[in-house]
C-alpha cells in the first residue's frame, strides 16, 4: 500500500498537504500517515512544570491531528494513521521514513507569504538522500487546482 506522509502543524499549508496527500491516496488505494510533530522547549523549567508544559504540547498536537484526520474520514472513508513524536523535526521525519518502508512519498506544503519554510528548505535540498520523492505543494495553490494535480 502507498502511504503518503505529511507532517502536521498548526500551519493553513498543512491542510493543503493534507487535502494533497488524501486525494492522492483515494485516486491510488493508498493510505495517510499525519506525523504531528511537538518541538522541544526552548528553555527548561522546573521539574513537573517542564513535564506540564510538555504534555500539554503532545496533547494539542494529538488534538489538532485528530481533528484533521477526522476531516479525512469524512470526505474519503479512511482513517489516517496518526503518530505524535518529540524532537527535532528533521530527525524525527527522517527516523520515521526509516521504520515505515512503504512511505511512497514525503508531502510537505510552501507557504504562499513566507517562503518555503525550513522543513521545505532542508528537505528540498537532501531529496536525492531521501528514500522516497518529496513531493511540495505550493501554498498558493486554490483547491481546486490541488484536487486536479493529485
Amino acid at each position: 500500500m502507498r502511504i503518503y506522509l505529511v507532517v502536521m502543524d498548526e500551519s493553513a499549508e498543512t491542510r493543503l498537504a493534507l487535502r494533497f496527500a488524501a486525494r492522492r491516496a483515494a485516486r491510488t488505494g493508498g493510505a495517510v500517515h499525519i506525523l504531528a510533530l511537538v518541538e522541544p522547549g526552548s528553555f527548561n523549567a522546573f521539574g513537573s512544570v517542564q513535564a506540564t508544559i510538555e504534555q500539554e504540547a503532545k496533547e494539542r498536537a494529538e488534538v489538532l491531528a485528530t481533528a484533521e484526520a477526522g476531516n479525512i474520514f469524512a470526505e474519503y472513508g479512511k482513517r489516517p494513521v496518526i503518530s505524535v513524536r518529540e524532537g527535532d523535526p528533521q530527525k524525527v521525519i527522517r527516523t520515521y521514513l526509516e521504520e515505515f518502508d512503504g512511505v511512497a512519498a514525503l508531502v510537505l506544503a510552501a507557504s504562499h507569504d513566507n517562503g518555503p519554510g525550513p522543513l521545505v528548505t532542508h528537505f528540498a535540498a537532501v531529496a536525492g538522500s531521501l528514500p522516497c520523492p518529496l513531493y511540495i505543494v505550493p501554498g498558493a495553490l486554490s483547491t481546486k487546482a490541488i484536487d486536479e494535480l493529485a
